[in-house]
């Protein structure tokens, strides 16, 4: 099945939200010994759009009317990683990196890597 949300994509606000400096991004992880690479692409199906604007998305197949209950939409590039930075604001810089759906945790010693996935996770 495929829809075709053109028009309301149009319609809807773009949510502009900044990309950080790669160059800060790759300096701030040289002196790193250990990462792990989290993809977090699949976070855009998993945050909830507003109960109204449900009927905005509406479709209709063989077995009846549907609508989309998450966010998925074109325009809503930026929630993911403003939510990423709100998130993980006390790790960023400090034992994690994000650049728009891609996180890295990143540890100087291995005895460290453990707490710093720990803290990601929690």
């Amino acid at each position: 099945m495929c829809t075709n949300f053109t028009s309301l994509n149009k319609a809807c606000l773009k949510d502009f939200y900044p990309l950080p400096c790669l160059e800060r991004l790759v300096d701030g992880s040289v002196d790193h010994k250990v990462f792990d690479f989290i993809d977090a692409s699949l976070g855009y199906h998993q945050i909830k759009m507003c109960f109204e604007n449900e009927k905005k998305t509406a479709f209709i197949t063989e077995y009846g009317l549907y609508c989309w209950k998450v966010i998925g939409l074109e325009k809503c590039r930026g929630h993911l990683p403003k939510n990423g930075n709100s998130i993980f604001t006390t790790q960023i810089g400090r034992n994690m990196e994000i650049y728009v759906d891609d996180m890295l945790v990143k540890s100087k010693v291995r005895k460290d890597h453990l707490k710093n996935s720990r803290e990601t996770f929690d």
